[in-house]
């Protein structure tokens, strides 16, 4: 064979040796990075789980930020209204928070030279530990409701879940769908099971005994429960706001 095969490990070990002189150097460069990561990690963790009315705005600088990671307040709202999230500080976010957002979050720091505190997430109710009266974003805010991105993980939203919380927006679409509702249900009851012939009169009367039923099922599942309307909901605390 007129050519050596090339071993990689060789290779690594001799650029290695180009930077470090022995290995005590290495494992003292290995041991403060990983102590210098340990001291970042533990500092935002901390100041994830505190509340962001504690925090300042952080101070970016502009000419390093993404403009598509920047959004303002009203856009969170609509987007957590229509798909019924919950807008809160890190502390109630009771599910872990991905060690890729910590190294985002330690980077963006580096990069412009600040202490980055009162992160916000967008979530499912589900995912925050709610005092009693799928997808996670983290944000940081910038001030004048404005807040950037700084990590997104988990799992897409399902694609009808917008659909299917469009009744709790407000009274005026809940009332629609258990209308609609009562008016398939009752299309589905068999002529003349009540009575030999069927008329407009027996519908009518069949149409409001079911969406009185339907009504009351609502409201024991909101009022027990404790359920609201999305746009009271999306930046509350309460489980039962």
């Amino acid at each position: 064979m007129l050519f050596k095969k090339t071993n990689l490990l060789e290779k690594l070990h001799l650029e290695k040796e180009r930077h470090l002189t022995n290995g005590e150097n290495v494992l003292e460069e290995v041991r403060n990075i990983f102590a210098e990561l340990d001291k970042n990690y533990s500092r935002i963790d901390k100041n994830l789980a505190e509340s962001s009315r504690n925090s300042r705005v952080n101070i970016f600088d502009f000419d390093k930020l993404d403009s598509e990671r920047i959004f303002h307040v009203d856009q969170i709202k609509k987007v957590c209204i229509d798909y019924r999230l919950r807008f809160l500080d890190t502390k109630y976010f009771k599910s872990e928070i991905p060690a890729e957002a910590f190294s985002k979050i330690v980077d963006l720091e580096k990069k412009h030279d600040i202490e980055l505190k009162g992160f916000k997430i967008i979530a499912p109710s589900k995912l925050f530990k709610l005092e009693d009266k799928d997808d996670p974003i983290l944000f940081a805010p910038m001030g004048n409701g404005y807040y950037y991105l700084i990590h997104k993980w988990g799992k897409d939203l399902h694609p009808l879940r917008k659909l299917m919380m469009w009744p709790f927006k407000n009274v005026g679409n809940l009332i629609f769908v258990i209308v609609l509702l009562s008016y398939l249900t009752t299309l589905l009851i068999p002529n003349g099971l009540f009575s030999k012939s069927s008329s407009i009169a027996q519908f009518g009367i069949l149409f409001f005994f079911i969406f009185k039923s339907i009504v009351a099922v609502t409201i024991f599942y909101g009022f027990a429960l404790g359920k609201n309307f999305n746009p009271a909901i999306w930046n509350s605390k309460y489980y039962n706001a």
